[in-house]
């Protein structure tokens, strides 16, 4: 009996979660969604099959998930493995033309094949490509300027420029190479490598490529996946709801600062830009993508162009 009973307080939770999931369900069909995935849950084989799962499921109830993935620890693991030295400057690795070949061997080969077979084996339809194919990610390099305190730091009198080699940044975005996966049913999952004017390769920050997609195809959502809770006050209490006004106060009074910046700049450009919100989601949690979308908690920071 008390088995019975446990079945169908089971059974009871699932419709429960189904029924705070559907007017999401309906508000997001057809609806474009831009994921960054990385962190932990690229590397957790349990995370692994979650985010496979989500990505899946959102597929089949009418979304269009567009996946665009890191890969940073898995290049620095080949690298070292080939005794191939890494030098960062301003956190971004100074990438060499050898360099450049490991870091298309890993995102464009390896990871990205990974991506693809995940969510095959979930019973989706993705397609891997990187920003050279079809000239998807047109990029420009990527120019850095030195600091005063590096330059006396070294005690040098160098150029204010520095060379970060392969590195670059997004120069436009063809949609024409998305609409053509999306419209055929499949899910696209790319690769941030950008092609130059000049033919050669660029590694971009995945953060930024995933925002620019989203701009371009004017998303609903651009989700980026992080290895921390989301956004946190002083306090360690996570932030959430937020205007795009909210933020620049919090980067103002130094709330946001460090390795949070960046992705959250890429949040505010893309909201700015007509993304209709921009989520920082602890990928540390199991099924975080359908968490985020689908229920009225979330795991994340929600960021969006309110006027409150």
């Amino acid at each position: 009996m008390r088995e019975k009973e446990s079945s169908i307080a089971s059974a009871a939770h699932v419709a429960e979660v189904l029924t705070e999931a559907l007017p999401y369900i309906q508000k997001f069909t057809s609806k474009t969604i831009v994921v960054k995935y990385g962190g932990n849950a690229m590397t957790d084989p349990a995370l692994q099959k979650s985010f496979a799962r989500d990505i899946v499921l959102m597929k089949l109830v009418g979304m269009n998930p567009i996946i665009v993935h890191g890969g940073g620890p898995q290049i620095g693991e080949l690298l070292n493995r080939l005794n191939i030295k890494s030098e960062f400057v301003q956190g971004m690795r100074v990438t060499d033309s050898e360099t450049m070949d490991v870091v298309e061997m890993v995102l464009g080969a390896t990871v990205n094949k990974q991506i693809v077979s995940l969510i095959n084996s979930a019973g989706g339809q993705a397609i891997g490509v990187t920003g050279k194919d079809g000239h998807l990610i047109q990029a420009k390099k990527l120019i850095l300027n030195r600091t005063m305190s590096e330059e006396q730091e070294e005690n040098i009198k160098a150029s204010e420029i520095i060379d970060v080699g392969h590195v670059g940044e997004v120069k436009s975005i063809n949609r024409a190479v998305i609409d053509l996966l999306v419209q055929s049913d499949f899910i696209p999952v790319i690769a941030p490598i950008g092609v130059g004017s000049d033919g050669a390769s660029y590694n971009i920050n995945a953060d930024l490529v995933a925002g620019k997609v989203a701009e371009i195809l004017q998303a609903e959502k651009l989700m980026l996946l992080t290895n921390v809770a989301g956004l946190q006050d002083k306090n360690g209490e996570v932030l959430t709801g937020l205007s795009t006004r909210k933020v620049d106060e919090l980067i103002a009074d130094g709330t946001i600062y460090g390795g949070m910046l960046p992705k959250i700049r890429c949040a505010l450009d893309a909201v700015n830009s007509g993304v209709s919100s921009a989520h920082i989601v602890d990928g540390r949690v199991a099924h975080a993508v359908l968490l985020e979308i689908f229920t009225d908690a979330g795991v994340g920071t929600l960021i969006t162009n309110s006027a409150h």
